[in-house]
């Protein structure tokens, strides 16, 4: 069993930064696939970005080159760093674990709670 917990969202101006934080529980955070996923009032929950066990990541088109997602291993713990932020980026961001496919949210296992990030324009 494995519990999510996000914190660092925020109210922030257009063009600002954020960083995430996902601290995990249990002791197998080394070995899952972890993801980002956020959504936004009235549509879907979409894919972020996603990093597996030995760092390699993957974004959506529409965060690449303005999200970093990293993971400290031995904090059990990982980020995302939000810069230029655009008001299209408001939604509740969500972390989650266990993931079968980085871009799938069907296949993780685990999910935090979700915390709010709102950017105005």
């Amino acid at each position: 069993q494995v519990q999510l917990v996000e914190s660092g969202g925020g109210l922030v101006q257009a063009g600002g930064s954020l960083r995430l934080s996902c601290a995990a529980s249990g002791r197998s955070f080394s070995i899952y696939l972890m993801g980002w996923f956020r959504q936004a009032p009235g549509k879907e929950r979409e894919f972020v970005a996603a990093i597996t066990s030995g760092g390699s990541t993957n974004y959506a088109d529409s965060v690449k080159g303005r999200f970093t997602v990293s993971r400290v291993n031995a904090k059990n713990t990982v980020y995302l760093q939000m810069n230029s932020l655009k008001p299209e980026d408001t939604a509740v961001y969500y972390c989650a674990a266990g993931g079968t496919y980085y871009s799938d949210s069907r296949g993780y296992r685990y999910w935090g709670q979700g915390t709010q990030v709102t950017v105005s324009s």
